[in-house]
């Protein structure tokens, strides 16, 4: 039976564990529980990794200096998800057993674990324990979650992108085995555009990942104009980025052929807190008009009635290293909660996003020679905001979870583009409702527990798209200039899900279906054409784990992915008959290890996409690049280093590695080239030491070569669109210090990005500002931050 149902009675000489010291005493079968002593009920501060349970509690112990009666029956075969923060001792344990089937009673100077007895036959019931109901498979996307996710995950946390100075979402993302994420470029050329590609599909503005922030679709309109030329996410605001690249297609959509990236925002702290923080960077070589200021705000904190609020506000200010790249972004969001007991929660989420930034576009050849850090685009530039607002419930109860959350956005987009003979004005408007409801009800049948989930979720899409025109020396449009495009967008859709997460021994084996209902339809206000697009697509997924030990999972995973049609498609992909959804068959298979001082996984992946498209901005058309393979396989390691020899006991490295193989299937003069912008070989590598406050990190990026169209050409074009894309290695160093508390948690670094100015670029091949994009150059920063 799963460890959630085991009953035993307690045996009469458990092991007292303190501090690092395991003795053993002999206690009663039922002790009588004791009243707990002010050590017990005081807050201490706990670091506590997930792993087996009996070395959770060993640290456990030691860090909260308790005794700790367990025996090696009670934790065979169990894992607590960790411990990090401050917590009162009762409320640490409590949550390292989350999920064991364990209890904490409090015994002389510390406690005892106990199973839960039985219920009394002739009851009709059986106590369960709702911990075991996962529920959202996200979760909170901790240590544990990661580990017994079946399929490829990472999630990386705030402390880790500070460490690598990473003020951009591209800096974050590229640290992921598998994603690749270029410089900005292109339409994209500034810091409110989002791009990337996860195991080789094309990285231009992420149209092919589901992208969420607190599981809310971050595109304007996630199913018919998902590219993010706008992506309201702030790295200040936030407190992880949790990709999982396979095994959540059933839970998650649309677009989720590239997997799905989670942005999880700051979380709302228990106590009353205030902190800030500002990173301050500049591109000595470059000819940037400014220093480029990131800074980011938090005010919050939960009463003991349950009521907890958060304001964070992310900030920039600045330019990047080219010219003609000056920025302003400002996020702000406010974030409520209230839990009245542990049954039922409120929450809310309220976002308002607004900036702007020049675009310094691609260079021809001839110009990035002469100064790759110049723009020959003075005219263009782009602006946006967004308001969000979202609400929901949750209710936990024996063995069963429900929830429902409702999201309101409203989107605008636009800019100025030089389009050669013309200058285009482009405002665009997007409003998206959704409301998502989900239960999850657990059961005990025979030797297995199921967790059944079911799930709805509609999404209703409103598109107001125009674009104005002023010839080539007639200053820039506005409202009242000439108008070429004026079309509205209409989607409703419904997503429906099942699936039963069935526990027997050491598997975890989770069959699913996901039903997608989609209409969508389009009018040109100008001609009056109208396109429709109605299908339905069915995704079946199969996600398998084994656990081969406490410290080792095998999974594998197999399901369809779907790409919806975009607003943008519709009138080519209609006039040659082509109203069909992007498929993709995925399958992966795996490892995962993680004893607390070595974390280490590696997977192999296979993506078969049966109709590839991608849209060409400077002609308006459709590439339709048809079937196309990706398949390689993934790996990472991380170790703390004191495992070998005490004398490297603050050291600790890192290094993942990713082969992706992506190549063009369908017949024609194409077949067998490289998808463009697909790296063969990419990883990182890093080496890391921490000691009373102090922190050194170096580290690397490393990526091979790519190309940058279908046809696989090497030859550098004259405009700079097209032609082999070098491969290139990056160093990063990094010098931290934390004052610690009795300095209101002063922490000041500094900081080298391209540490030997390496010279490396993009390209950027379908957009109307295509040519070469410089990457970044060796740049300093400085990170202060404070808390209160």
């Amino acid at each position: 039976m799963p460890a959630a149902l085991r009953f035993r009675s307690p045996i009469l000489t458990p092991a007292l564990l303190l501090g690092g010291a395991i003795a053993c005493a002999s206690l009663p079968a039922q002790a009588q529980p004791a009243a707990e002593t002010p050590a017990v009920t005081a807050r201490q501060s706990f670091a506590i990794p997930a792993g087996p349970l009996a070395e959770a509690l060993t640290r456990f112990g030691q860090q909260a200096g308790l005794l700790i009666a367990f025996t090696p029956e009670q934790t065979e075969g169990r894992r607590s998800p960790g411990l990090q923060g401050e917590y009162k001792p009762r409320e640490g344990l409590e949550r390292l057993l989350a999920g064991s089937g364990l209890q904490a009673v409090a015994q002389g100077e510390g406690f005892s674990l106990q199973t839960a007895e039985p219920p009394a036959a002739g009851t009709g019931s059986l106590e369960l324990n709702t911990d075991t109901v996962v529920g959202d498979w996200l979760g909170e996307g901790d240590e544990e979650d990661v580990f017994n996710h079946p399929g490829a995950r990472d999630v990386i946390r705030r402390e880790q992108f500070e460490r690598f100075g990473a003020s951009s979402t591209r800096e974050v993302l590229n640290r992921i085995p598998g994603v690749n994420a270029p410089e900005n470029n292109g339409t994209g050329s500034h810091d409110m555009a989002l791009n990337f590609g996860i195991r080789g599909l094309n990285p231009r503005l992420a149209t092919r990942s589901t992208v969420l922030m607190d599981g809310i679709p971050v595109p304007f309109a996630p199913y018919g104009q998902p590219q993010l030329s706008l992506a309201t996410v702030s790295m200040g605001n936030m407190d992880a980025v949790d990709v999982v690249r396979g095994g959540g297609a059933v839970r998650y959509g649309p677009q989720n052929v590239g997997g799905i990236v989670n942005f999880v925002t700051r979380a709302i702290p228990e106590d009353f807190s205030l902190k800030g923080g500002i990173q301050t960077e500049v591109s000595p070589s470059s000819s940037q008009d400014a220093w480029k200021r990131t800074g980011n705000l938090l005010l919050g904190g939960t009463g003991d009635n349950g009521l907890g609020g958060v304001l964070l506000y992310s900030g920039v200010r600045g330019s990047d290293y080219r010219e003609h790249s000056d920025t302003r972004i400002d996020d702000m969001i406010l974030k409520a909660r209230y839990q009245p007991n542990d049954a039922h929660s409120l929450h809310g989420i309220v976002q308002y996003y607004d900036g702007e930034a020049q675009m310094p576009g691609g260079l021809s050849k001839a110009d990035f020679d002469d100064d790759p850090y110049q723009s020959t685009r003075p005219l263009d530039e782009f602006w946006g905001r967004r308001t969000l607002v979202g609400l929901g419930y949750d209710y936990t109860g024996d063995a069963r979870k429900f929830s429902v959350n409702g999201f309101f956005t409203r989107t605008l987009r636009s800019g100025y583009l030089d389009q050669g003979s013309f200058v285009s004005l482009s405002p665009r408007y997007y409003w998206v409702r959704g409301l998502e409801t989900r239960f999850t009800q657990g059961f005990a049948l025979g030797e297995s527990w199921h967790e059944v989930g079911i799930g709805h979720r509609f999404i209703s899409e409103a598109s107001h798209e125009m674009r104005y025109r002023e010839a080539q020396g007639n200053g820039l449009p506005d409202t009242g200039s000439r108008n070429d495009r004026d079309t509205r967008g209409y989607t409703h859709a419904n997503a429906f899900f099942i699936d039963d997460r069935i526990d027997i021994g050491r598997w975890t084996i989770t069959p699913g279906l996901r039903l997608e209902r989609i209409r969508s339809e389009q009018t040109n206000k100008l001609t009056g054409e109208k396109y429709d697009a109605d299908y339905n697509t069915s995704l079946p997924a199969l996600n398998v784990m084994y656990r081969l030990t406490d410290s080792l999972n095998l999974y594998f995973n197999t399901e369809e992915s779907f790409g919806s049609i975009q607003y943008s498609q519709m009138p080519n992909r209609a006039q040659v008959n082509e109203i069909e959804p992007e498929k993709a068959r995925t399958w992966e298979v795996g490892a995962r290890y993680d004893d607390g001082a070595l974390k280490a996984e590696l997977g192999a992946f296979l993506i078969d996409f049966d109709n590839q498209y991608d849209s060409n901005q400077t002609n308006d058309n459709i590439i339709a690049r048809g079937k196309t393979r990706h398949s390689g396989f993934e790996g990472s390691v991380a170790y703390k280093l004191s495992d070998l020899h005490p004398a490297l006991a603050n050291f600790d490295v890192y290094t993942t590695y990713a082969y992706v193989d992506a190549t063009i299937r369908e017949s024609g003069p194409n077949q067998g080239n490289r998808v463009p912008f697909s790296s063969k070989h990419k990883g990182t590598f890093g080496l890391g030491y921490s000691r009373n406050g102090l922190r050194l990190d170096l580290d690397s990026t490393f990526q091979s070569s790519q190309y940058a169209n279908n046809e696989n050409t090497v030859e550098e074009s004259l405009d700079g669109s097209t032609g082999r894309i070098p491969g290139h290695v990056i160093w990063n160093a990094r010098a931290a210090y934390d004052f610690g508390p009795q300095a209101s948690d002063l922490k000041v670094a500094l900081g080298v990005k391209n540490l030997f100015d390496t010279e490396y670029f993009t390209r950027s091949y379908d957009d109307n500002n295509k040519g070469k994009n410089l990457g970044q150059p060796r740049t300093v920063y400085l990170q202060t931050s404070m808390g209160f």
